[in-house]
């Protein structure tokens, strides 16, 4: 029994060492609660609907736009209206550093299309072009989780 017990504990600080094992300093670092309501308010406007520390979640509702590229977010689109053609990836045309950490432009060169309606999802990687190119509808309507990376 006592080589059991050394055994465990030796196996749970190796865990611990390892990082596998984590209190706090995870994506997400809170439990929240939006009831469908307050989403559903938030997205006629758009908006963040959680933000946490490596996390945020947004309700989306936009035209067609510039390229945009993030150095550290890694993107979670959920269509739930309207249909896009979204370009990923390619070339950025006369490309422009608006942040610390992101850069714009009015087009792109190459990359991969994509049309994007209702009931898609897509993940986008940091250091990743992406374009809403085009739009068949007034508007798209999308969940945006966006995950910071280091």
């Amino acid at each position: 029994m006592r080589f059991l017990t050394k055994g465990t504990f030796l196996t749970i600080a190796a865990l611990f060492s390892a990082g596998v094992i984590s209190f706090g300093s995870g994506v997400p670092a809170a439990v929240h609660y939006i009831d469908h309501d307050k989403v559903a308010a938030v997205m006629a406007k758009g908006g963040s609907i959680v933000s946490d520390p490596g996390l945020v979640v947004l309700a989306q509702r936009r035209k067609a736009g510039q390229v945009e590229y993030h150095e550290r977010t890694n993107h979670v689109f959920i269509i739930v209206e309207g249909e896009a053609t979204l370009v990923v990836g390619g070339t950025m045309v006369n490309a422009q550093q608006t942040a610390a950490d992101q850069k714009r432009a009015d087009s792109v060169e190459g990359g991969v299309t994509y049309h994007l309606s209702k009931g898609d999802v897509i993940t986008i990687p940091a250091k990743t072009s992406h374009w809403f190119k085009e739009l068949s509808t007034p508007t798209i309507a999308y969940y945006a989780v966006n995950i910071e990376s280091d």
